[in-house]
């Protein structure tokens, strides 16, 4: 923002330089970034907070600069001559939404002349950055950027038939022309103005072509209106549509300052257009906001500030900045204008006393208090160990948490899945990036993706974050997943060869980040997910309990993603996996007894799971049975159609003592008994 202080100095009183000014405001928490001279002015260019938005007005600025100087405030006088008509008799004003738009007030200037405006008008509104239109629109500009309160003139007999405004809320995908010539698609959360039949004007940002000020326009219907700013901030979000009116109303615009806003600029247009100004003001304000007042204890402001601020100067202070109070059981009881939106509470009032007393006067000093060693819990340890074990094969990437709306038909999710109960963000940035998502795969595909097309084939990703599912009335559930995604094939030296990394190569990854976090009691068992490939999907199931799925992605889901190799990946409950993990052990006892190994070769149906045969061994062998591996599994010749052949190594060993063959023997009996009766497995 642009400040002329040739403009400013209009308004007060101070005979500082423009380097000291600028000092002095961005010491008061009102940040100059540049000082520029042209001509005969220079020109400020403000950096102002979220809070401050009413210094966009200059007499407000002024006031900061009276508080601070000590030099007198100048507002303009009002001196309007009015005519002996009723505006009633021209137009009449309803508000249906109130909650959006809860004051609107409108004057009449009749038989104006549209002209350039004065030099000076014109040079004030290019120092400030708007270009000069002609008088009647450039005085609406000129008193937003006096008063800060946005204005807009529509041409009078361009207005419906009825001559009435009605302040509505958008229809579902209303179409609405703006001045800049651009047809907008509305929504039922967009409010507008209308002459009763037709949308005027997108209330607090940009007025319509169909009643735009033209040179031959006649008479102004002047509004000066207050909306919600959080309406105004989503609108503009939404049609990418941002303007000076609509910045003022984003940050806070006073509602009491609608009238002194409207009167200024008719007087400005019957000064500067020979208009002729109607009698009364229509002015609907259906639910009037009472003053806010605010106790402040002057022991309060000297325990925050850390120093002793006599009552008077606190009293001093408040006064500078036109604050009215009263004393009261030991007590300032303030009334905050309206105009300062930004202070609703006690510490608000703090902060004043602070910027005019100098953050530069108030001393510094050392926090004290007892200091305590921080460290991680064990869900924070835990986290730490996961993310390490996954980066020994895996690279970790980190993608928003907001994703498309329409990733759950790219992932063939069926309709009634629960994965579809989506939470709609409010104010998204994008449409890619509106909803949060239920699930990481979508982020993991969508990685796999991009670096396919930046010609990276050969990809191994992991990401650890939260999903989000909604609660009915109540916040939303959120919770941490693990997910991983590899596609293309392993990295080679000269110690190890080049390898797919399809199912079984992500599966080993998983398989030894349950090692090592003590999980052993485990199973993968056949699964059926609508976005992997059926027969190539299992989930994993630890005591019962499920803690995710892997498998190979299914191929239209691939290729929704313009995905063209194939890719597997996992997806884990981190929560549950914690429940799961067994304490690291700090020291074992070695046995001096020696392990025998045995192998076996079984002959059972081709339907028969490997984790089905495993978990049948593991019962039967109890507890000399140390260790199990898979290490063939064959159909083929020499093996009936229908069945197939799968050797196991079974590892036997004993801390009390040296295991003899017989007793070896009969645990493979054993095993081999059960294997018969529960599977139909025999040796082959």
């Amino acid at each position: 923002m642009g400040v002329s202080i040739k403009w400013l100095k209009q308004y007060v009183d101070f005979d500082w330089s423009p380097a000291e000014l600028a000092h002095r405001l961005t010491m008061a928490g009102i940040a100059v970034e540049n000082i520029e001279e042209i001509e005969s002015d220079t020109i400020m260019e403000m950096d102002l907070t979220p809070n401050r938005g009413d210094c966009l007005g200059l007499i407000n600025l002024a006031r900061e600069v009276a508080a601070l100087s000590g030099g007198s405030l100048k507002i303009p006088e009002l001196s309007l001559r009015e005519n002996d008509e009723d505006i009633n008799d021209y137009i009449k004003v309803e508000i249906d939404a109130p909650d959006l738009g809860p004051r609107y007030m409108a004057r009449l200037v009749k038989n104006v002349e549209i002209k350039e405006s004065p030099l000076w008008m014109q040079e004030a509104l290019l120092a400030a950055g708007i270009r000069p239109i002609n008088n009647v629109v450039d005085v609406t500009n000129y008193v937003m950027l006096e008063s800060n309160q946005p204005l807009h003139a529509f041409d009078y007999n361009l207005l419906g038939a009825d001559k009435r405004i009605l302040v509505r809320r958008a229809r579902r995908q209303e179409i609405f022309t703006t001045l800049d010539g651009v047809d907008r698609e509305l929504n039922e959360d967009m409010l507008v103005i209308t002459d009763g039949e037709r949308a005027v004007a997108l209330a607090g940002i940009m007025g319509g072509e169909n009643t735009e000020i033209k040179d031959d326009t006649k008479h102004v219907l002047l509004e000066s209106a207050n909306f919600l700013a959080a309406s105004i901030r989503r609108t503009s979000r939404r049609l990418g549509l941002r303007s000076d009116s609509s910045v003022r109303f984003e940050k806070g615009a006073d509602i009491n300052g609608v009238k002194y806003a409207v009167n200024r600029a008719a007087q400005l247009i019957q000064e500067l257009a020979g208009g002729e100004v109607v009698g009364g003001i229509c002015d609907v304000y259906p639910m009037p906001q009472p003053t806010l007042r605010i106790a402040l204890r002057p022991e309060r402001v000297n325990f925050l500030l850390g120093i002793e601020l006599p009552v008077k100067d606190i009293e001093k202070y408040l006064s500078s900045l036109g604050l009215t109070m009263e004393w009261t059981e030991g007590q300032f009881i303030v009334e905050v204008p309206s105009y300062r939106p930004d202070i609703t509470m006690e510490v608000d009032l703090i902060e004043e006393i602070a910027r005019l007393h100098g953050y530069e006067n108030i001393p510094a000093s050392l926090p004290q208090g007892d200091t305590t060693q921080g460290g991680l819990n064990n869900y924070q340890y835990f986290r730490n160990r996961v993310k390490n074990v996954m980066a020994r094969s895996l690279h970790e990437v980190i993608n928003y948490s907001f994703i498309n709306p329409n990733f759950a038909d790219r992932l063939l999710l069926p309709v009634e899945s629960p994965l579809r109960n989506i939470i709609k963000l409010a104010n998204p940035l994008s449409e890619d990036q509106s909803v949060m998502r239920t699930l990481l795969l979508p982020g993991l595909l969508e990685n796999i993706t991009t670096n396919l097309a930046r010609k990276n084939q050969n990809l191994a990703f992991f990401e650890t974050g939260a999903v989000f599912y909604p609660v009915n009335n109540e916040l939303p559930l959120e919770k941490l997943k693990l997910g991983a995604a590899v596609a293309g094939r392993s990295q080679s030296n000269w110690l190890k060869k080049q390898v797919d990394m399809d199912f079984y190569f992500l599966k080993g990854i998983l398989e030894d980040l349950l090692w090592e976090l003590g999980i052993r009691d485990y199973c993968f068992v056949e699964g059926q997910e609508a976005s992997y490939h059926p027969g190539r999907t299992a989930r994993l199931i630890c005591q019962g309990q499920e803690l995710g799925i892997i498998g190979e992605v299914h191929p239209l889901v691939l290729q929704n993603y313009d995905i063209k190799t194939r890719t597997c990946t996992f997806e884990l409950d981190l929560d549950e996996l914690f429940k799961q993990m067994v304490g690291k052990k700090m020291m074992e006892s070695i046995t001096k007894y020696p392990a025998v190994e045995r192998d076996i070769a079984l002959l059972m149906a081709a339907d028969v799971t490997a984790s089905r045969v495993l978990e049948v061994i593991k019962a039967s062998g109890q507890e000399l049975l140390q260790d199990l591996v898979v290490f063939d599994i064959y159909a083929g010749e020499q093996v009936p159609p229908g069945y197939k052949s799968m050797a196991l190594k079974l590892t036997f060993q004993s801390a009390e003592r040296t295991l003899t063959d017989a007793e070896i023997n009969e645990c493979i009996g054993k095993i081999m008994q059960d294997l018969q009766s529960q599977i139909k497995a025999v040796l082959r």
